[in-house]
């Protein structure tokens, strides 16, 4: 495999026998979540840090359930608290903490490229949990996993990603791992949104979205990262509501009867979604999140205990 030595820091690195060993692994690690006894001694004795330099809820949590249903020991940080709020540089956290004799590093950071310039200073392994606008690879594989189970296989499927395209790790980690089967891959979003040259990376551009929506699997819905934005982008949050949202009238309408919905997360109901169709009978949202700790859990075997 590509990268236990070093941990996994994107999916560009991967390639398709990769990622199909990490689903296969996490289709296997789905069967212990559902046991009276949600454990395995897999990791025993080994300790997984968890740092967290920007705020999550589904990937930092499901990171430690994996850990711990593994049986590795976890230790969770956040910058609020710490001594960077005394002006220590990120990567000095990250080595007094490696002092402690800590065996894997899962990593949030704001700047792109953070989880590869650490990883370039440590002796352990690096798993990227989300790097500013760079990658997000275990939300991909969660992504891939649960239109696997949708639809039995990932060739030939029609996958539509709507919304932020620009400012969106999750966008980014997606294509690169849909390329490596036989879909194809659609985009959609204001002009502003959509990066310049994206067709080179081998997806169809599309800016109305009932056009997008036709003959697609797989329609997977992006929050507007307001955090991320400098300047305009849009009129505004009703315009689009309006223009980008998807309502249950518009899925309806335009989108195949077979199509699912899904979200990263977090939820903005009523901008890039609306609630009937987030809590709809085609969204499968909550599997994500539950496919979430199964590709962590995968993850972390592969990388911390080698696979073994």
């Amino acid at each position: 495999m590509s990268f236990p030595e070093r941990g996994l820091i994107g999916i560009r690195a991967l390639r398709r026998e990769d990622i199909e060993l990490i689903l296969r692994t996490a289709r296997s690690m789905k069967d212990i979540s559902k046991r009276d006894v949600k454990k395995v001694p897999a990791l025993r004795g080994k300790t997984v840090a968890n740092l967290f330099f920007e705020p999550s809820t589904r990937t930092r949590t499901s990171f430690e359930l994996a850990a711990k249903r593994l049986s590795a020991d976890v230790v969770n940080f956040s910058p609020s608290g710490s001594s960077m709020a005394k002006g220590e540089l990120m990567l000095d956290t990250v080595k007094n903490i490696l002092a402690m004799n800590v065996d894997a590093l899962v990593i949030r950071a704001k700047p792109e490229g953070a989880c590869e310039f650490i990883s370039q200073h440590v002796d352990v392994p690096v798993i990227n949990a989300g790097d500013g606008m760079h990658e997000h690879p275990t939300q991909a594989l969660l992504d891939a996993l649960t239109m696997e189970e949708q639809f039995g296989t990932l060739d030939g499927l029609k996958v539509l990603i709507v919304g932020d395209i620009l400012h969106s790790r999750v966008a980014r980690s997606n294509i690169y791992l849909l390329k490596n089967f036989d879909i194809e891959i659609r985009v959609c979003g204001p002009p502003t949104l959509i990066p310049r040259g994206i067709e080179s990376m081998g997806v169809k551009v599309f800016y109305h979205l009932q056009e997008a929506l036709e003959g697609v699997n797989v329609i997977m819905m992006l929050r507007i990262q307001m955090e991320r934005m400098q300047g305009g982008h849009f009129p505004s949050i009703h315009e689009y509501s309006k223009f980008w949202g998807l309502t249950a009238e518009i899925l309806d309408r335009h989108a195949p009867p077979d199509a699912v919905v899904m979200h990263p997360g977090p939820l903005n109901r009523g901008v890039e979604i609306t609630p009937d169709v987030a809590d709809g009978a085609r969204s499968v949202i909550l599997y994500q999140v539950e496919n979430g700790v199964a590709v962590r859990m995968a993850v972390l075997y592969l990388v911390v205990g080698g696979g073994r």
